[in-house]
């Protein structure tokens, strides 16, 4: 099992070095114009939000159902070929969505540990909280996807992320 992480910027060379079945992409609401042309179908989901930890006024919020959207289309995924994740820089909300899948994948490891998989992969990750709490509470685990990613902490500083695997197991 492989969940491939990047920026949008390093989509289509991920897809051609990679070739994943899957593909998320979260982009503000007003990026249509730069969705990634894909080729894959219903195994493109298509996320529009900003990457905001909290509600805000004028600005479109990850919620429930767009979490639970991510859950029900990493569930059908059969992880033969990869699932790629980007987001516009591939540090928040990508990182987030990737640690969502990881722990919705994973029920029996620990989130601390999935946490700290992340951080070691991409130092520069700064997961959307926003986006883990709604999964945290979709996923019933208790606060524990949360306070792990707020033990992380916020990563490194980088002007955009880089391609990374997320070890799933």
């Amino acid at each position: 099992m492989t969940l491939l992480v990047c920026p949008l910027s390093q989509v289509e060379a991920a897809r051609a070095l990679h070739r994943p079945s899957h593909l998320v992409s979260l982009l503000s609401p007003t990026g249509e114009a730069v969705w990634p042309a894909s080729d894959l179908g219903d195994a493109h989901l298509r996320l529009a939000f900003h990457d905001i930890p909290e509600p805000r006024e004028g600005y479109t919020a990850p919620d429930a159902a767009l979490v639970a959207r991510l859950l029900d289309f990493a569930a059908g995924w059969d992880a033969a070929r990869p699932m790629l994740v980007h987001c516009w820089a591939g540090v928040s909300r990508s990182t987030a969505a990737a640690f969502i899948v990881a722990c919705q994948r994973g029920p029996e490891r620990a989130e601390r540990d999935i946490a700290q998989a992340l951080r070691a992969a991409a130092p520069y990750a700064t997961p959307n909280p926003l986006m883990v709490s709604l999964a945290d509470a979709a996923l019933g685990r208790g606060g524990r996807m949360s306070a792990a990613v707020a033990e992380i902490g916020r990563g490194a500083d980088t002007f955009g992320g880089a391609l990374f695997e997320l070890p799933l197991r």
